[in-house]
């Protein structure tokens, strides 16, 4: 999670790592997941069971890429429209203050002429 005061070397480091240790750890529970899978399967083979973990860590994993590639894909989108967004809601400000600015500038020179 980068902050606005670190440079940007400092904040895509701090993303990579971030990356890492998530797919580590997503690396880690579909090992897991394909142990107990296999575990239940206990006419296999020490070759065949080794071959289904392989497979089933390979399926998930193309699985996690896929679908954070998917969530990265949808934040981009989203950064974008909020930042559009944004911009509208400082334009619209920006000619709010300026409006406001002329009606109190209008209002005070009338007040001044009526003197």
């Amino acid at each position: 999670m980068a902050r606005a005061a670190e440079p940007p070397g400092i904040a895509a480091g701090i993303n990579q790592i971030e990356g890492y240790l998530l797919l580590q750890g997503e690396r880690d529970a579909a090992r897991e997941r394909a142990r107990r899978l296999t575990g239940r399967l206990d006419w296999l083979t020490s070759d065949q069971r080794a071959e289904v973990e392989r497979v089933y860590l390979q399926d998930q994993l193309a699985v996690t890429e896929q679908t954070l590639r998917t969530v990265a894909r949808r934040c981009e989108e989203l950064r974008a429209e909020y930042q559009e967004v944004y911009r509208t809601l400082r334009r619209r400000l920006l000619l709010a203050c300026l409006l406001g600015t002329a009606a109190l500038s209008g209002g005070l020179a009338a007040v001044l002429a009526a003197r």
